[in-house]
């Protein structure tokens, strides 16, 4: 293999020989230019496998430079040096495409973490939506769900922190997931997390980590999140629900690239791509004072918008195909549901369901079908499809249920209001209430567990 050659562009001779003694360690071949006219000419005469340029230069700008590289050289990862502090002008960078940024003065550990990054793109062709494991894949043929391949792939070939935007249920963290196996980390870990399940008081603990005897109950010493990320990925599920003490220090840990456990008097260099998501309006969580905006710039550098399934109903056959084939597998009473399917006019009441629950509102509807039907072929019936829109609100607990099972914002509950109508008839006898929904009195068993009732 070709050694690796990067562009150095910087109009202070300090930093070009910094630079360019740092990566001719790491076994990288540093050409220099000053100017962006002379990095131009540079390019055309050189391959190169990265980019590192300056953002003030005395004919131009960085990102004058980083527009070239992306009309003419669309393949070679540009980081942007900028001044300490300067955060407006790292996110503009990677708004613009930039792959990632470095301040000055230069933090060699961290510019070593970037160049391992950005070369590891090197000949990489697209990766597929597979190579985040099985029962990974992005499933639709729609034109929405083209889009949000298209933007993945993209996403994923730099550092910028994104903003996943969606419903519940449309698939937020597997986006997630797929943005970190198709980039340079995708061989490092990817640490997910919902910051609206860790108690208010343990959010600093999680994230940061603390050392032993910081505070009651630190009994020893624990890695937080962004440490156990390291080289890879921290996914921020429902980040609107931080505490603003907590947004506080996230934002510094986001912008220094380092982290202070607590009970430490030091900080430790991080390196992990930060991709958060909520399912919250940001924008007016920032205007409540809830959600600090600088925060919010820092972390919606690039949105990536989930559309929800109502959007996309072109895409419920092959989805619906897909989830009873994976719900035939996973039978806890070991019967198996091969040849299950949906017949066309369930399919029909399928594209017209407006599923406020999305996907996941699709997989309990079809769980509860394949418990409750008779035989291989699910009708509309077997589908308790409610008519007209969906509720807005959760029914009460004392509302009965019968014939029409009520829909909710989650839809467990359209499965809680079948099995608890069942056993009521059966007057709370589980044997006769498994009998009724067709079920195993193990498979009820498991579902009685599942969905928390007692």
């Amino acid at each position: 293999m070709n050694k690796s050659q990067a562009l150095v562009v910087d109009d202070e001779p300090d930093i070009l020989d910094l630079l360019k003694i740092t990566l001719g360690r790491m076994d990288v071949r540093a050409v220099t230019a000053t100017t962006v006219a002379e990095a131009k000419r540079q390019l055309e005469r050189n391959r190169f496998d990265l980019c590192l340029t300056d953002m003030n230069l005395p004919d131009g700008t960085g990102f004058d430079l980083l527009r070239h590289l992306n009309e003419h050289y669309p393949e070679i990862p540009v980081a942007m040096i900028t001044a300490h502090g300067n955060l407006e002008s790292a996110v503009a960078a990677m708004k613009a495409g930039a792959f990632d940024f470095v301040a000055k003065p230069v933090d060699l550990q961290s510019l070593r973490a970037l160049v391992g990054s950005a070369l590891k793109l090197r000949g990489r062709a697209p990766a597929s939506d597979e190579r985040a494991g099985v029962g990974t894949r992005l499933l639709g043929d729609s034109p929405a769900m083209e889009r949000i391949r298209h933007l993945i792939a993209k996403l994923a070939r730099n550092q910028a922190p994104v903003f996943i935007t969606g419903e519940s249920g449309t698939g937020k963290e597997l986006a997630a997931r797929l943005i970190h196996a198709q980039g340079p980390r995708g061989e490092g870990p990817f640490i997910a997390v919902n910051c609206g399940a860790i108690p208010h008081d343990l959010v600093e603990s999680e994230l940061f980590g603390h050392k032993k005897g910081s505070f009651t109950g630190a009994t020893g010493d624990k890695e937080g999140l962004f440490q156990a990320a390291e080289g890879g990925t921290l996914f921020l599920d429902e980040v609107a629900d931080l505490p603003l003490q907590a947004q506080v220090k996230l934002l510094r840990a986001i912008q220094e690239k380092c982290v202070r456990p607590i009970g430490t008097q030091h900080e430790v260099a991080v390196n992990a791509r930060i991709i958060s998501a909520s399912h919250r309006d940001l924008n007016a969580e920032v205007e409540k004072g809830h959600f600090r905006q600088d925060l919010f710039y820092r972390i919606n550098v690039i949105e990536l918008r989930m559309p929800a399934l109502r959007e996309r109903p072109e895409d419920i056959p092959l989805l619906a195909e897909q989830l009873l084939g994976r719900l035939g597998r996973g039978q806890t009473d070991g019967t198996p549901a091969s040849g299950m399917h949906l017949s066309a006019a369930a399919i029909e009441a399928l594209k017209r369901h407006a599923f406020p629950g999305n996907v996941r509102e699709l997989e309990n509807i079809l769980e509860r079908a394949t418990a409750l039907t008779d035989g291989q072929r699910i009708e509309v019936a077997d589908l308790y499809l409610t008519k007209g829109e969906p509720a807005t609100t959760r029914p009460r607990a004392e509302e009965p249920v019968d014939d029409a099972v009520p829909l909710a914002d989650y839809p467990g509950e359209l499965e809680t209001g079948a099995i608890l109508g069942a056993l009521e008839k059966a007057h709370w006898n589980r044997a006769a209430a498994a009998r009724k929904l067709g079920l195993t009195p193990r498979s009820l068993r498991y579902r009685l567990a599942r969905l928390g009732i007692e």
